[in-house]
């Protein structure tokens, strides 16, 4: 088997995920069930025998402190993980920081579903997933995969739609089928990849 491996986290709990709020790019932090995921995330992945070379991150602080507390459980603390926006989560625009029941009562239950599960439509002022894929999917191409294809083992800690993004390529998945592909917070899927970038294995250690 080869040494291409990729590790996707997303985030442990933020404070806006307990409150049911819309985050996108907003910077709630952690909450406490949010720290013990991350550490537990660590402690699988030092199971499994892992050790990072390479580590990337969103300019947001849940998911870089998530990246620190994993690297900090596997005693890779030194290891300095590149920030970049690329991988911040969709931007909700107009719906960042409403309660999600709050903003369903002001236009009404089908028109939020269509800005949560289409592909392309956007809420007002923000990202569709699709907006999210053509942000996210370059920077993955120039940045993160190289890194994997070089031998470096390479940690990416996000979100729940940045790493749909990528997910969307490595899994194959279509417009449609990325919309159902859920991702627990916290939870790492490990993926070893042929040297053409296709996956080789996947190991989801969800909880």
């Amino acid at each position: 088997m080869s040494d291409r491996i990729l590790v996707l986290v997303r985030h442990g709990q933020s404070e806006w995920n307990l409150k049911n709020l819309f985050t996108g790019w907003r910077d709630p932090a952690l909450t406490e069930q949010g720290v013990m995921e991350a550490k537990r995330a660590g402690v699988r992945l030092k199971a499994e025998g892992l050790v990072f070379d390479a580590a990337f991150t969103s300019a947001l602080t849940r998911a870089q402190n998530t990246c620190a507390l994993i690297l900090n459980e596997m005693g890779q603390g030194a290891l300095e993980p590149v920030k970049n926006q690329a991988l911040n989560e969709r931007d909700y625009g107009d719906l960042s920081g409403l309660n999600k029941d709050d903003a369903r009562g002001k236009w009404g239950e089908a028109q939020v579903h269509l800005w949560r599960r289409s592909y392309d439509v956007p809420p007002p002022g923000g990202e569709s997933l699709r907006d999210t894929v053509a942000r996210t999917l370059p920077y993955y191409v120039q940045e993160i995969l190289p890194s994997v294809l070089r031998g470096n083992r390479t940690l990416v800690t996000a979100h729940g739609n940045s790493l749909r993004a990528l997910i969307m390529v490595l899994e194959k998945h279509t417009p449609e089928s990325i919309l159902k592909r859920e991702l627990a917070t916290g939870s790492p899927i490990i993926y070893r990849l042929n040297a053409d970038s296709t996956v080789e294995q996947k190991l989801d250690l969800a909880a």
